[in-house]
């Protein structure tokens, strides 16, 4: 089966079996390995990509469902050489550990924020409830996105990609 869709702004194909999950189409044929694989079971949120300008868990859809679709991975999240102000944030406040649920957060954080323009420490939890990191309190994190100014939040562009 061909499925045709739309990856970061450019249009792409897959030619394969439908039942492939996208993480797999990712990372294996399109070679974005941001969108990393770790519980394949759709619960820790490392996998996490914008499809239609929605978080999904890149795991849990089957490329066969996603003909047309509009995907952008942490690739996309902003130009090239420049940082998204999640990105920027985690940086500043030295938030990074192993690295390997940041993409997914980064993917989240960035919606939040464009539906949130004042976000609040307990808001800021809620949405990073299905993002789990075994390296960090998530303190620091939530430091890092209050910090963000309104007038800063991540561009709808670069999430509607």
């Amino acid at each position: 089966m061909a499925v045709e869709f739309t990856l970061n702004g450019e249009w792409r194909d897959f030619a394969g079996d439908p039942r492939t999950p996208l993480l797999d189409v990712l990372r294996d044929g399109c070679r974005m390995t941001g969108t990393k694989s770790v519980c394949r079971a759709g619960f820790c949120g490392a996998c996490t990509v914008m499809v239609g300008g929605e978080p999904v868990p890149s795991c849990q859809r089957p490329i066969g469902m996603l003909e047309g679709a509009e995907i952008v991975t942490i690739e996309g999240i902003a130009p090239p050489e420049e940082l998204n102000p999640v990105q920027r944030a985690f940086l500043e406040h030295d938030v990074v550990q192993c690295g390997m649920c940041f993409p997914g957060m980064v993917i989240t954080l960035t919606d939040f924020l464009r539906r949130n323009a004042a976000p609040t420490r307990s808001g800021i939890k809620e949405a990073l409830s299905g993002n789990m990191c075994r390296c960090t309190g998530y303190e620091r994190i939530i430091d890092a996105v209050m910090s963000i100014r309104e007038t800063e939040t991540p561009a709808a562009e670069a999430v509607s990609r």
